[in-house]
């Protein structure tokens, strides 16, 4: 049981629709993290967007030492009037976002809190909150690989482990369409006469899933077929939807390589297709920089910090490929997330807190 911490602030943004569609619900949300961050004496960048949420940057004075990038986002998968609750028992609190991620942004605001509480003016950490990291970060992207040449580390505030383990790899993920073209007849009089662009697609499906090799962790799943007009009606297009994920870009290659003779190559003669779409996140690999900095905080601090690799990905994926030493899962432990069950635990966030204020107050001593 968690006593002595007041989650209201929580509340108030767990109530507040973030739904990455909802841009008026996510500008609110960040206006509020603005009203916190600049209290604490940071300077506001807002990325203004049209038709999804503003992204912000909140950035600290400067010096010349190494600086570090706290990253989360403001949006949510739950439409409004899906899941807009917030309640607590003694262990949990339940609601959308309370580990995925506003429960995070949460963390990372209290640690600054306890920075600005110890140091006053807080130098070389900044923060940056995305609008649409659960639709793919497809806008911001960009801006985010275009700020990571101006930073050292990164801390992303998905969730913990369930063993507090903090997260150092993740898969990469990119999305593929294969659009199918044959030609239309009628099934009873001219059957022969048609180029069915669903058999070929049937053939492609199966070519595809040959590419998945378990031991490598490489997966390639046809999540999504479309197809045809009606059952009278040989099928004059086809699409495919494709998702591939990998941990290495040996791996990534090979299965990429595949795509294109998969493409090249007709069973059903007459049909042409094309391929589009492309990587989404590249891999984030464990790797000596980020072990390095990881025994430095163990042995600072004196603790033993679990490390975990998953097959989902966030926009650490992103700081990771431009060679930013990076760690995830820094926020409090949950489950359920993307569910309407949705929860996160209460002592974890104090843990979380107490984690990522010990690591920024080695930074600010300039001991990592």
């Amino acid at each position: 049981m968690v006593k002595n911490y007041d989650f209201s602030e929580l509340k108030r943004l767990v109530e507040l629709n973030s739904y990455t569609k909802n841009k008026v619900g996510i500008d609110e949300n960040g206006k509020i993290f603005i009203s916190w961050m600049e209290l604490l004496g940071f300077v506001t960048i807002v990325h203004k967007r049209e038709e999804i949420g503003n992204h912000i940057l909140f950035r600290s004075s400067r010096d010349d030492g190494k600086k570090i990038l706290l990253l989360g986002h403001l949006d949510t998968v739950f439409p409004p009037k899906s899941f807009e609750d917030f309640s607590e028992d003694e262990e949990w609190i339940y609601g959308p976002g309370v580990c995925d991620m506003k429960g995070g942004n949460i963390v990372a605001l209290e640690a600054l809190r306890n920075i600005h509480k110890e140091f006053g003016e807080i130098k070389n950490i900044d923060m940056l909150l995305v609008s649409d990291e659960e639709t793919g970060s497809d806008d911001s992207k960009s801006l985010t690989l275009s700020l990571a040449k101006d930073y050292d580390y990164c801390l992303v505030y998905e969730a913990a482990g369930v063993n507090g383990e903090v997260v150092t790899g993740r898969k990469g993920v990119g999305t593929f369409f294969i659009d199918i073209e044959g030609k239309a007849s009628h099934a009873g009089n001219e059957y022969q006469n048609g180029i069915n662009a669903n058999l070929e697609a049937a053939y492609k499906l199966i070519e595809l899933t040959k590419l998945t090799d378990l031991d490598k962790q490489t997966t390639v799943n046809v999540g999504k077929i479309e197809g045809g007009i009606g059952a009278n009606t040989i099928s004059p297009h086809a699409k495919l939807s494709v998702e591939l994920r990998y941990v290495s870009h040996r791996e990534c290659n090979r299965v990429l390589e595949g795509f294109e003779q998969i493409v090249k190559n007709s069973i059903v003669s007459g049909t042409k297709s094309t391929l589009s779409g492309g990587i989404q996140r590249d891999v984030m690999q464990p790797n000596k920089k980020q072990l390095e900095f990881l025994k430095k905080i163990e042995e600072q601090i004196g603790i033993s910090i679990d490390t975990q690799q998953r097959g989902g990905v966030s926009d650490a994926n992103h700081m990771a490929s431009q060679g930013v030493v990076t760690l995830d899962g820094l926020g409090p432990f949950g489950d359920g997330d993307h569910t309407i069950l949705e929860r996160a635990n209460k002592a974890s966030y104090l843990q979380r807190i107490d984690l990522s204020t010990k690591i920024l107050t080695l930074f600010m001593k300039g001991q990592v």
